[in-house]
């Protein structure tokens, strides 16, 4: 038995257990009315925190889903005779559905985010309260739940009511433990920081925000399901009031809505303060002194209670020893020649924007183990031909292909799975995430295993030309069956194991390789602001390698660097090319164009103006006049 890991967990079950049975002991009503109150709040404001929180969407619309739960309940148990307990999945279903339908419209719109997303959502709270006003599912005089039985549960009517809310908060905090734990929760994280990137490291965005809306919805009708029974008396102005998303989302960022635990907190402590003081017949105080409560966590704890205490509790606390980590030292042996094979064949790209041309059919082939360098003056189409082959920007028309599979037509995620990553000209790292979760969300969605590419048979590309790998507690790997040596290189090289089940310790590791390749080891535990410009860059390029890339487009990775940092990733790309990777990068910087190059697109006003060995087109007097002018050519 492990103490550390198993005493936790059974002091968590027995409390679990000791509050389910607390109704036992008979305590006034009063107790059960209030706990109920404050396990219906922790419910519905971690519910919120599933896609508003984790996602990033901000949701005003809560109370639609909440009081959809609640009318399938009192209809189903008074119009038609259902038992209680058998409405509740209903309840919980519908709400699920309509938050599906409106994702699957609202998701596909880039525009409508942030304040018009909750905009959006507070209209359907207006809609459906609208609809069952005006129908037979309300009708206006409200319902009366006062005949529907309720289950023997518990000793009285209220510990049954105690213990369904209860039980459904255990659940809800079980899911949100879950889903942050989960690849689900890291892609809504990523979601949150920049939707844009998590998709092209391989997040399945729409899909993820759907089943984050609808988790959200349909604890919110189930929770409403329940608390029909606890009113007993449904009216639409009471159930559709414009409190209750307003409490959802002061609980939800008082406790820190990124912390499955976070709403907890907020609804416990809110909760208790306006109960506390109604009961007291001071019911305006109470709500000042929430108004006061959101004020000072909007200007003090920005991210919320549980995060504020976390970071203190890390600048407390005393960092544990941790060996060094090994040296990663890259040793670039002759490069391979250049395959026959066309890895990426573009044909007749063209993409517009409105009525503006930025690509014009562009033809291009890059054969496998090339490096291409993509040059031409700003606003010649180079960033938007790697937004087109990356998926950022659809195709207009035309064709991409990369291993002879279209995929110009796919979404990014799609893309960045078939084996193609890319990095961005101003770096965009996940602001919220340290450098070790952004690489290991790289590594985690990237390329499928499925893929036939392998980057030197099977292993890290990389791992050929490191001296020692950087294993967590700092040893070098050893001589076992999983390690062997290559004597063409002459240094130690370790399989990688599948992507498919592997541990998340296994992931962790290969993200720490290439952090420690690019240069960043030590940097583990920081977050991109604390950053400089060229360790954002190399930031980039770790995030790009972990995701083991058939084709690699690297976006002005040199740019703003010195001379020594230019050399370092000169040297970088020679030693990722070496085993056959296929590298696509746009750059000004010339000289880097002139010795990383095999050969050398020119784009001009989103045609290919020239191609050719680097040296020759860069001494193409069109060439030349297309940067300094006609004179200069001359």
């Amino acid at each position: 038995m492990n103490a550390a890991r198993d005493l936790p967990r059974l002091g968590a079950v027995l409390a679990i257990g000791a509050m389910a049975l607390l109704p036992m002991a008979r305590l006034p009503a009063f107790y059960d009315s209030f706990l109920y109150l404050v396990f219906f709040w922790i419910s519905l404001s971690t519910s919120w925190a599933l896609l508003s929180g984790f996602a990033g969407y901000f949701s005003l619309g809560h109370a639609a889903f909440f009081g959809l739960g609640v009318y399938v309940t009192a209809d189903l148990t008074t119009k038609f005779g259902w038992p209680f307990l058998a409405t509740l999945p209903v309840a919980a279903a519908l709400p699920a559905l309509l938050a599906l339908g409106i994702g699957a419209i609202v998701f596909r719109l880039r525009r409508l985010r942030g304040e018009l997303f909750a905009l959006l959502t507070l209209s359907v709270t207006f809609v459906i309260a609208t609809i069952i006003l005006n129908t037979p599912i309300d009708g206006g005089g409200g319902i009366f739940m006062s005949a529907v039985p309720l289950p023997d549960l518990m000793p009285t009517p209220t510990g049954t009511i105690y213990l369904l809310g209860f039980v459904l908060c255990v659940i809800t905090l079980l899911i949100a433990w879950k889903v942050v734990h989960s690849r689900l929760g890291m892609g809504l994280f990523a979601i949150h920081d920049d939707e844009d990137v998590a998709e092209a490291k391989g997040v399945p965005t729409l899909r993820y925000k759907l089943t984050a809306f609808a988790l959200s919805a349909g604890i919110a009708g189930a929770v409403g399901g329940v608390h029909a029974m606890y009113v007993g008396f449904i009216t639409t102005s009471g159930i559709f009031e414009l409190t209750v998303p307003l409490y959802v989302v002061l609980m939800s960022v008082l406790g820190g809505a990124r912390s499955w635990f976070g709403p907890a907190i907020g609804a416990t402590v809110i909760t208790t303060l306006l109960y506390a003081f109604i009961s007291g017949g001071e019911a305006m105080v109470g709500r000042a002194i929430v108004a006061v409560i959101l004020i000072s966590a909007i200007l003090w704890l920005p991210e919320g209670f549980v995060p504020a205490v976390k970071q203190w509790l890390a600048r407390h606390r005393r960092a544990p020893a941790r060996a060094p980590l090994a040296e990663v030292a890259p040793v670039v042996p002759a490069a391979r020649p250049v395959s026959d094979t066309v890895l990426l064949q573009v044909r007749g790209a063209t993409k517009r924007f409105g009525g503006l041309q930025a690509l014009g059919g562009v033809d291009l082939d890059v054969r496998q183990g090339e490096i291409l360098g993509l040059v031409g003056p700003n606003g010649s189409g180079k960033t938007t031909l790697i937004n087109v082959v990356s998926g950022f920007y659809p195709l207009t028309s035309g064709s991409v292909s990369v291993a002879g599979v279209e995929i110009g037509h796919l979404p990014a995620h799609e893309i960045a799975r078939r084996g193609v990553a890319r990095t961005y000209q101003i770096p965009r790292p996940f602001v919220n995430m340290t450098v070790l979760e952004n690489v290991v969300l790289a590594a985690t969605f990237g390329m499928e295993d499925s893929s036939p590419f392998r980057w030197g048979g099977g292993a890290s590309p990389l791992s050929h030309f490191v001296r020692k790998w950087p294993i967590r507690d700092g040893g070098v790997m050893d001589d076992s069956s999983d390690a062997a040596h290559d004597p063409s290189v002459g240094v130690k090289r370790r399989h990688l194991p599948r992507r498919r089940g592997r541990k998340a310790s296994e992931i962790r590791d290969e993200a720490l390789h290439w952090i420690g390749f690019t240069g960043l080891a030590g940097k583990e535990d920081v977050l991109p602001a604390g950053l400089n410009l060229h360790e954002r860059k190399f930031l980039e390029l770790a995030r790009a390698l972990a995701a083991r890339p058939k084709l690699l487009l690297l976006d002005e990775v040199l740019s703003g660097l010195n001379p020594a940092e230019v050399d370092n990733a000169i040297r970088l790309v020679r030693a990722i090319r070496a085993q056959g990777a296929t590298i696509v990068f746009v750059e000004h910087l010339m000289r880097a164009v002139v010795e990383l190059s095999d050969r050398v697109a020119v784009l001009n006003e989103g045609r290919l103006f020239a191609l050719g060995a680097p040296r020759d087109v860069m001494r193409d007097p069109r060439v030349v006049s297309i940067y300094l002018g006609k004179a200069y050519a001359a």
